[in-house]
C-alpha cells in the first residue's frame, strides 16, 4: 500500500500531535500518562508497562538459561543468551533480561521455584532493580559530621596538599594555603572536602606513610576546628586512614578499592564511611595494561567483589560509596564509555561518586592539552554525571560545579529547588543537609 505524501503526512502530525514522548524514568512515564487524565490506578499499572529494563548476568549454568528465557516469555518479556546454550557448546552463558517493572515483579516468585540456582539469581535480581530505583535520600554519617545525600547532586572539592598532584600540585602544599583554599571551597558551595596528601596522578610513585601524615597533620585539625561540611581524606593506606579519622577525618576515599585488608579493618572498627574506587595496579602502574575484555562488566564485577568483601569484614553496606574510577587505568575512549552508562553503577547499591574534573580524557576530547583549560570540559562531565545518576561529583572547581548541577539537578528533576523561582537571585543549591556530631 502506497505510504500518504509527504504534504499529507505533515498535515497529519499537525492535526493528530503524534509524537514520541522521551520519557524513560517511572516519574516522567507517570506525568505523561497522568496528562491524559487516566484513572489513577491505571496510571500506576500503564508506568509499569512503559519501562523496558535491561538487566545483564554473567555465569548463568547451561540448565538455568532456557529457563530463564521461557519464563520471561511467558511474561511477555524476553531474554538473550548465548547461541551455544542451544547446542549444548558452553557450559554457561552471560544472559540480558529484557522486561518491565511489572514483569520483573511476576518473574521473581516464579524464579523462586525453579531449580539450578534460580533462587540465588532471584535474590540478587531484586536488589539490584531495587537499588537501580532507589531515589530516597540517604544519611552518610561520618565520625564527625554527617551528610545526607539528597536527590539533588552533591560537590565534593578537592584539596591536594602535595607537590606533584595533575592538576593543583604545589598551589596548596603549605600550611596556611591548604587551610585558606579548604575555607573557600566550603564557601564556594561545596558538600564535602576530599583532602589529599599522596598523588594518585598516573605515574605517581608512592611516598611513604610518615611523610604523608606529616602533610596531613599541618591542615587536617585545623580544617576540622573550622569547617561545617565533612572531610575525606584520599589515602591507600590504613595506617593514614586511622590517624586520619583521629585527627578529623569524616570518610576516606581509597582510591586502591579496599583491596588491603588491614585498610578495611580500620574503616569497620572506626564505622567511618568509605569511598570504593576502581583501579587496577597502582597509579605508578595502573595505565600500563588498559586491555579489558568487557569494560564495563569488569569494572562492575570489581567493585562488586570490593563491596562484599567490605561487608563480610564488618564494614555496614550503607557507610559504602562507590567510584567506577574514571582516569584510574582506563583510555580516554574506556572514561567516555562509563561517563554514558554511570546509570548501571548504581545497581550496586552505594550512592556512586565521580570524579572527573580536570581529567586527561576531557582535554582529549576538546583538544586542549593545558589543566586549566579543562574547566568547561569539567563541568559538562559533571553535568552528565549528575544525570546520569551520580550522588557525589568531585570537583577542582567547586564554585561553577555547584551552578552547573543546580541547573542539572532542576532540569532531571523537573522542577526548581525549595525557595527558588524566576526571577530570584538567590543561588541554587543542593538539598544535602550536613549534620555535626560529637568531635
Amino acid at each position: 500500500m502506497p505510504r500518504a505524501s509527504p504534504r499529507s503526512v505533515a498535515a497529519l502530525i499537525a492535526r493528530y500531535g503524534v509524537r514520541v514522548l522521551d520519557a524513560t524514568t517511572p516519574a516522567e512515564i507517570a506525568r505523561e500518562v497522568e496528562q491524559t487524565d487516566s484513572d489513577p490506578e491505571g496510571v500506576g499499572i500503564m508506568t509499569r508497562k512503559g519501562q523496558t529494563v535491561l538487566v545483564r548476568l554473567n555465569g548463568i549454568s547451561l540448565k538455568a538459561a532456557p529457563l530463564l528465557k521461557q519464563e520471561m516469555l511467558a511474561l511477555g518479556a524476553d531474554s538473550a543468551h548465548a547461541k551455544g546454550v542451544a547446542d549444548l557448546s558452553v557450559e554457561q552463558s552471560a544472559v540480558v533480561l529484557l522486561g518491565t517493572p511489572g514483569q520483573y515483579a511476576h518473574l521473581l516468585p516464579k524464579l523462586r521455584r525453579q531449580p539450578f540456582q534460580l533462587k540465588a539469581v532471584a535474590e540478587a535480581l531484586q536488589a539490584v532493580l531495587e537499588n537501580h530505583a532507589r531515589a530516597a535520600p540517604r544519611p552518610l554519617r561520618g565520625l564527625h559530621r554527617s551528610i545526607t545525600l539528597g536527590n539533588t547532586t552533591s560537590v565534593m572539592g578537592v584539596l591536594n596538599v602535595t607537590p606533584d598532584s595533575f592538576s593543583d600540585g604545589g598551589r596548596f602544599d603549605r600550611p596556611e594555603t591548604a587551610i585558606a583554599r579548604g575555607l573557600e571551597i566550603e564557601h564556594e558551595g561545596a558538600h564535602l572536602l576530599d583532602l589529599g596528601a599522596e598523588s594518585s596522578r598516573p605515574g605517581a610513585r608512592p611516598i611513604s606513610a610518615e611523610q604523608e601524615l606529616e602533610r596531613l597533620r599541618t591542615v587536617l585539625p585545623a580544617l576540622h576546628d573550622r569547617l561545617t561540611i565533612p572531610i575525606s581524606v584520599d589515602t591507600q593506606k590504613a595506617e593514614v586512614a586511622r590517624v586520619a579519622l583521629d585527627l578529623g577525618a569524616d570518610l576516606i576515599n581509597d582510591v586502591s578499592g579496599l583491596r588491603d585488608p588491614d585498610m578495611r579493618r580500620v574503616i569497620a572498627r572506626s564505622g567511618a564511611p568509605a569511598v570504593i574506587v576502581h583501579m587496577r595496579g597502582t597509579p605508578a602502574t595502573m595505565q600500563e595494561n588498559l586491555g579489558y575484555g568487557e569494560l564495563r562488566t569488569e569494572v562492575y564485577g570489581a567493585l562488586a567483589r570490593s563491596i562484599a568483601d567490605a561487608v563480610a569484614d564488618g564494614i555496614a553496606s550503607g557507610q559504602l560509596l562507590v567510584d567506577p574510577g574514571l582516569g584510574f587505568g582506563k583510555s580516554a575512549e574506556q572514561n567516555l564509555e562509563l561517563l554514558h552508562h554511570l546509570g548501571e553503577f548504581r545497581s550496586l547499591g552505594p550512592p556512586v561518586v565521580v570524579g572527573a574534573s580536570r581529567k586527561a580524557f576531557l582535554g582529549r576530547a576538546t583538544g586542549e592539552k593545558g589543566v586549566e583549560a579543562r574547566v568547561e570540559a569539567s563541568l559538562a562531565a559533571a553535568v552528565l554525571a549528575a544525570l546520569g545518576g551520580a550522588s557525589v561529583v568531585r570537583a577542582h572547581d567547586v564554585a561553577p560545579t555547584v551552578r552547573a548541577l543546580a541547573v542539572a539537578d532542576a532540569v532531571r528533576l523537573g522542577r526548581f529547588l525549595s525557595g527558588q523561582a524566576d526571577g530570584e537571585d538567590e543561588t541554587v543549591g543542593s538539598s544535602s543537609s550536613i549534620t555535626k556530631g560529637p568531635t
